[in-house]
């Protein structure tokens, strides 16, 4: 009955900003990691950046390191922020929870409905 939901996507150029959140319900007592993921057209879907709880440790794919942050806005809502995007940043973006923090969508059990992220050259 873990309930996420994704938000703020939309179209930026190249070399721009955006700031994605994920709101998460029935966490706060549990040992948990929040994910984000990302799927292409035709690509399998990749670990982006995720939090762990219980170690309050942050964690970045190396293709996005510099230039995405992730952080705990409040109890509830944990935010990616992307700066310096590029077309290959396009994608769906999806938020994820599990038990296990990692980058392996097989980790994760509870999922977002994802929200579009499209980057302009």
């Amino acid at each position: 009955e873990v309930q996420l939901q994704a938000s703020g996507g939309g179209l930026v150029q190249a070399g721009g900003f955006l700031r994605l959140s994920c709101a998460a319900s029935g966490l706060i007592f549990d040992e948990y990691a929040i994910g984000w993921f990302r799927q292409a057209p035709g690509k399998e879907r990749e670990g982006v950046s995720w939090f762990v709880s219980s170690e309050d440790s942050t964690y970045y794919a190396d293709f996005v390191k510099g230039r995405f942050t992730i952080s705990k806005a409040n109890v509830n809502t944990v935010s990616l922020q992307m700066s310096s995007l590029k077309p290959e940043d396009t994608a769906v973006y999806y938020c994820a929870r599990g038990i296990q923090g990692s980058g392996d969508r097989r980790d994760y059990n509870s999922w977002g409905q994802g929200t579009q992220v499209t980057v302009s050259s």
